[in-house]
Formats: C-alpha cells, structure tokens, sequence
C-alpha cells in the first residue's frame, strides 16, 4: 500500500470510526435498511454502477466471495470485492484478487462519502437515526467500485442477510452457504429463523444458489421464500458432487495445494481444481462459487474456472506460512481465524489430513482465543489430543472475551494448558515453545487473534 492510498483510507477510517461500530460493540436494534437507501439515493445509487453477485451464510462466505471472483478475473472481468472481517489493513475490505485499488479512487470515495454525509442536517436522517459504522463502509465500498469502473462486484454480507447494509443491491445471482446457530441474539436462536434473515437476501426471479446444508428444515425455509420470489434455486448438494484426491505439500515452501475434482450436471467436463484454499468443506465452497458464475455466465468454460479457482486465496484461512524471525524453528504455522464449532472441526480436520502424523510427531502447539460470545465448551474438546502445548489468552485488545469460561471450558475437556492473559505475551509464548520444540504451531479461535499476530510479528 503506498502512503497515498494509507493517508486517503487513514482519514476515512478516523472519521468513520465515530460512528457506532457493530463489530466492536454490538447492540440491538440497529439493523434496518432505510438509511442505506437514503445515503444511496443522496450519491446517485452507486451500488447500481455494475452487476453483482451476494453471499451470505453462517461460514465460507468469504472464500465463495474471493472464489467467485477469481473466476470472473479469469472471464475476462474486473471485478471488486467487498469483504469482512479485515486482518491488517483496512482496505482488505474493499479490494480486487489482485490487491488494492488506485490511490485516487479511497480518496475520491472518502471525500464524496464524507461531504455527503456532513451536509445531512440531523432531522434529515430516516426515523432520526444515525449512520452506523458498517453502513457507511459498506456506502464507501460502493463509492470506491464505481469510482474504479470496474465490471463486476461481489458482495459479502456482513451479518444475516435481511437487514444487511449490503442488501440494497440487486445482484444477477445470490449465494447462501451452510447455516449454523450464530449471532442468536441478533438472528434468533433457531435455525429455521437464521435461515429466514439469511434467505433475505434473495430477490425477485433472482437465481439462488444453496450451500451443503445439514438440517433439512433450513432446506425448507429456502424452498419456500425462493418460491415466494420466483426465484429459481439450486441446491449445490443435490446437483453436484466434490471428492478430494489429497493434498501436495512442497518441501522448501510453506504452500500446500488441493486436489479436487468437481461434478455437475451444469459442468460441461469435470472441474478439476487445484485450490490453495484448504479442507474438503472448501472444495464444496468452490462448487457453489462456480455454480454461481455458471449461472450467470453460462459460456463460461471449465478452464477458466480451474484457473480462477487455482488463483484464489484469502488471510486466515488455514493459511500455511512460513515463521518470521526469531521464530524459524517453527516447521510450519497455520493461520485460521476458524470461530464456530463446526469451522474448528474442519480446521482440526485439515490440520491433520495436511500434516499427517507430524501432528503427533512434532508435538503441535496451540495458540487459542475467541470472543465472549462463542461455544467454547463445544469447542475446547475438537483439540484434544493434538498438541502437546496449548496456549489460551484474548483475542486482541478490542474483542471482548471471558477467560475464566475459557479456561474452565478447556479444563472440562481434560486438556492441559497454559492461560496468558496479555495477548501481545500469549502470542510470544507460543511461538517460543513452537520454535524451541521446531514443531507446528497452529493460531485459530479468531480472525482478531490472527490479526494480531500479524501485526506483532511482521
């Protein structure tokens, strides 16, 4: 990122950062779309300035949003991203596969966003309620893709979907993928009403492509609002399949591959995917990425989706690096900002097909930390058995978190470790055992842990 573009997103991000952040402190009753259309309609509706597709879901969103636009890099388009949550630099949210955009389009964005919504007198606001910080990222993203031109956008919805400050686009394909219990307070504490505020998303004779799905009464939810809308569906489990082959690791470098091989009646020839994002949960990812695309662009061919989704990758998830100094003798560190129990599965899941017996051999250590929010009683007994050390502290310095619960959690689930309640110490710690002992080490629990770390160590 050069100093311009730094300066033009800096000011930005210290103006939008008075305005109440959801991510930070989470509160009720803030979700509606009217000020969204209304700051929309004030800057000529910038979220019209190119087609898009919509993701949604409980996880993977983010990797069918980088997949998805992989692929339509490998069309022929240029295409936008709009992605949460960011590891290290703000722009990560607003960017292309390709890395950032030109120092002049944040700036003009920042100066059309702010101006406009400085000259917005109080009474102006819809129900007299302020912009929250999400909505006007989310305006921001729009501002910067028009101002970009490019062709194509794709939309990754930051929590839900039915009141979602990303909802007042109009894509040519929605995405909704696997839904789990998340964010109760917000969403409801049943499946059935999650997949009801996901299923918002879905527009008008919009076709919609479905995610694995484990329950079926989400299945129906999606059923029955799709055929309130006209919407044609298609449920990636049913018209697809995914096997992997297994995983190439190279011995001078930290990258690993996986080999996947896609089958669909919409497929003209099988995809054969070499995917830099990990864990067969991803192969079924780039199954309804593709799906997506395919539906939209149905000339599409099966090389340029093998391509796209060969190019594709994404902070975080299971991302395999090698350490920086003084850390070196850590053989292999895996970044995971995995923070649902089933995601943790997954992760434990790919952590031991990818690294076989050193699991056990090189005596993994772990470094752990999540929000106040998540499962950890569920989640603490998905490492039993792997590592040989195991570390716990927060995640960061501004996600809440309950380590006494934390504790117990791991406690409870007969796993032995160490509790550090400083971050910056927690981080340091593990990476010394990890280095000491020149084992894997393996960060997971919170995409702000994973920040952190990177902010620490490089």
């Amino acid at each position: 990122m050069t100093d311009a573009s730094y300066k033009a997103t800096a000011g930005f991000c210290a103006w939008v950062d008075r305005y109440l952040n959801f991510e930070k402190n989470p509160k009720k009753g803030i979700f509606w779309l009217e000020t969204m259309r209304f700051l929309c309609e004030k800057l000529g509706n910038p979220q019209s300035s190119c087609r898009c597709i919509h993701v949604a879901g409980s996880k993977g969103k983010g990797s069918i949003s980088r997949m998805i636009a992989s692929i339509l890099e490998e069309y022929g388009l240029s295409c936008g991203i709009y992605s949460s949550p960011h590891i290290v630099d703000f722009e990560e949210r607003i960017s292309t596969i390709h890395g950032y955009f030109e120092d002049c389009v944040y700036k003009k964005s920042t100066d059309e966003v702010v101006s406009c919504v400085e000259g917005i007198s109080a009474d102006e606001w819809p129900g007299g309620r302020q912009p929250t910080w999400f909505e006007l990222v989310t305006l921001y993203a729009f501002c910067c893709f028009r101002n970009a031109g490019v062709d194509f956008a794709v939309y990754e919805v930051g929590m839900g979907g039915r009141l979602d400050a990303t909802n007042v686009v109009f894509p040519e394909c929605c995405c909704i993928n696997t839904i789990e219990l998340e964010h109760t307070e917000y969403l409801g504490d049943t499946l059935e009403l999650i997949a009801g505020e996901k299923a918002g998303i879905i527009k008008e004779n919009v076709p919609v492509v479905i995610g694995w799905q484990k329950d079926d009464c989400v299945k129906d939810v999606f059923r029955k609002i799709a055929g309130e809308k006209k919407a044609p569906v298609i449920f990636a489990e049913k018209e697809a399949s995914v096997s992997v082959k297994g995983y190439a690791r190279q011995k001078k470098d930290p990258c690993v591959a996986m080999e996947a091989t896609l089958k669909s009646r919409f497929f003209e020839s099988d995809i054969n995917a070499s995917l830099r994002l990990l864990g067969e949960f991803q192969a079924k990812n780039a199954v309804v990425a593709a799906l997506a695309v395919k539906t939209v662009f149905k000339d599409i061919s099966g090389e340029q989706i093998e391509r796209g989704l060969a190019k594709a990758c994404l902070p975080a998830r299971f991302e395999i690096l090698s350490a920086p100094e003084p850390f070196c003798g850590i053989k292999s560190l895996v970044l995971d900002g995995a923070h649902t129990v089933n995601s943790v599965r997954y992760t434990m899941e790919t952590f031991k097909k990818v690294f076989g017996d050193d699991t056990a051999k090189e005596k993994a250590v772990l470094l752990f930390a999540c929000a106040s929010d998540k499962d950890v009683e569920d989640i603490a007994p998905c490492f039993k058995g792997s590592f040989a050390s195991v570390f716990l502290t927060k995640p960061g310095y501004e996600k809440g978190s309950d380590l006494p619960r934390l504790d117990k959690a791991f406690e409870s689930a007969s796993i032995e470790h160490v509790l550090i309640e400083d971050c910056e110490k927690g981080i340091k710690t593990a990476f010394e055992k990890a280095s000491k002992e020149k084992s894997l080490l393996l960060v997971t629990g919170s995409f702000y842990l994973v920040s952190e770390v990177r902010k620490l160590l490089w």
